[in-house]
């Protein structure tokens, strides 16, 4: 489980192997089943999550009872209710599990501990709070300005194997789409195609 966060900061940041033994006694290792949660809405989101294995996402729920995906995260993803985890405000997003999952967390004062630490660390804290912005930001834009069809096909084209394994009415919920929807632009899209 360690060997993929020990990738995914390496990706950001250069560690010596001592300091990265150091560092995983921050993160507290879970196992999360299928469809159980990791945070719900109005609890206190006190982990930002690595996942290792499995697939997990964030989502709201609106007054009728639909949901809305903000996020979906694989292996080698990041999740967490950033706006609670920073601000000690109640989480306005649910996150729970779509696979049985493997994940590393790590909690606000373990991480101001780890990046006091290992000052590498505040420079890796930080990419991945831009990172978050910049997804954040063009899917906020592409939702704004993009027709359904183009917002499926950037996701298929950046995300392909998750498009793959996720259910069709996750995807149209992350699309702000109804699964017919979705359905019908699968389809025009096979049609074009041939």
């Amino acid at each position: 489980m360690f060997k993929a966060l020990y990738d995914n900061i390496r990706k950001r940041i250069n560690l010596t192997e001592t300091e990265f033994s150091e560092c995983t006694s921050f993160f507290k290792s879970a196992k999360i089943r299928r469809k159980q949660f990791l945070l719900r809405e109005g609890e206190f989101c006190k982990h930002t999550c690595f996942v290792s294995k499995g697939c997990l996402r964030s989502y709201s729920t609106d007054e009728k009872g639909n949901e809305h995906v903000i996020q979906f995260a694989i292996e080698d993803w990041w999740i967490s209710d950033l706006y609670s985890f920073l601000t000690g405000e109640p989480a306005t997003y649910n996150i729970d599990a779509l696979e049985d999952s493997d994940v590393l967390l790590i909690d606000k004062n373990s991480q101001e501990n780890l990046c006091m630490e290992i000052p590498a660390f505040e420079r890796f804290f930080r990419l991945l709070l831009q990172n978050n912005y910049i997804a954040n930001h063009r899917r906020i834009t592409a939702t704004l300005s993009a027709t359904a069809e183009k917002r499926y096909l950037s996701l298929l084209a950046t995300y392909p194997h998750l498009v793959e394994r996720l259910p069709q009415h996750q995807i149209a919920s992350y699309l702000g789409i109804t699964p017919e929807s979705l359905s019908r632009i699968r389809k025009n899209l096979l049609r074009k195609n041939r």
